[in-house]
């Protein structure tokens, strides 16, 4: 975040006297095609909500993924079976990236329609502050890259989208191409497919749900892009640890789901023992507490910018008795 100085009736505040939610972020775009460029590689937690994306940035990584199948969850109670509408995953994107000052990159889901919607959605997200946006070859209704049943739209239709959404951008948002060819049209042609969206125009390649660490490394060899790597415990692609993604040659890695699987089954812990022992004292060491969690969303700076304008007021008041 900038320590720029902005005009105010008030005097010269700098960005660092605006709490999360308030600062001014400059494009962040530009951070993170500097960071896919050099040698290591971007790890993106995933996050579905403000407080993870909180956790996320707070942690020192360099860059947050928001995650669709998480959004869905969170917001619907739905899993990731294409119930989340553009409007729902939009409110929870210019949150997110309102309250990080870290690269935000955005799952768009097919981008919510043809290629018009495409355009819009690329407009839309990237005046909110978003850095990357992926856009996948699946036909809709969507499904989760590691569920069975994901059909694909042709190579063809997959094209249009890619170039209608790098024409509409206006500042260099990445344009993320996913494949789900790999299940079930094999390896080799999921890779096929990712070359020619790479001369459509993405930005990076992300061939979904490799199923074994020589299948990452062919994906590697055989594409010339910075490609990503998508870490989903529990599914088809083996999870390793990101030094070994980046020696695989790979530039970016999603985890998109970890804070949500390890929240709920937390928190289904934390409900059994409140549930058994009547307290939630045996978890307390688990837990932040109350000023651990409000300072992790800038609790001394909303105070302190409160308190300016109420100083303002007193001062005001005292003058007029």
């Amino acid at each position: 975040m900038t320590d720029m100085q902005i005009p105010t009736a008030s005097g010269n505040l700098s960005n660092q006297d605006f709490p999360a939610g308030l600062a001014h972020h400059q494009s962040r775009t530009g951070q993170l095609r500097g960071h896919l460029a050099a040698q290591e590689i971007v790890v993106a937690p995933g996050s579905f909500d403000c407080i993870t994306a909180r956790l996320v940035e707070s942690a020192g990584f360099p860059a947050v993924y928001i995650t669709g199948s998480g959004v869905s969850m969170s917001a619907l109670g739905a899993p990731d079976v294409g119930l989340l509408s553009y409007g729902e995953i939009f409110d929870r994107v210019q949150r997110i990236a309102d309250i990080v000052s870290i690269p935000v990159i955005a799952d768009a889901d097919t981008g919510y329609g043809g290629p018009l919607n495409i355009m819009r959605t690329v407009r839309d997200f990237e005046r909110a502050g978003v850095s990357a946006l992926q856009i996948e070859d699946q036909a809709w209704p969507k499904k989760c890259g590691h569920e069975p049943g994901r059909e694909v739209v042709s190579t063809e239709e997959m094209i249009g989208r890619i170039k209608a959404a790098v024409d509409a951008r206006t500042d260099g948002i990445v344009i993320i191409a996913r494949t789900d060819a790999r299940s079930t049209e094999g390896l080799d042609a999921a890779i096929e497919r990712a070359q020619r969206y790479g001369e459509a125009g993405a930005d990076v390649l992300f061939v979904e749900s490799p199923e074994s660490e020589a299948e990452l490394r062919t994906v590697n060899q055989q594409l010339d892009k910075p490609t990503l790597a998508n870490m989903v415990e529990g599914g088809r692609t083996p999870v390793l640890p990101y030094p070994t993604l980046q020696d695989l040659g790979f530039s970016l890695a999603i985890f998109p789901n970890s804070l949500t699987r390890l929240l709920g089954r937390t928190g289904a812990i934390l409900m059994a023992e409140l549930k058994n022992t009547g307290t939630t004292a045996g978890m307390s060491d688990r837990m932040l507490d109350h000023n651990g969690l409000w300072d992790l969303f800038d609790n001394k700076r909303w105070r302190a910018l409160e308190d300016r304008y109420e100083s303002s007021l007193t001062a005001t008041q005292k003058a007029a008795e």
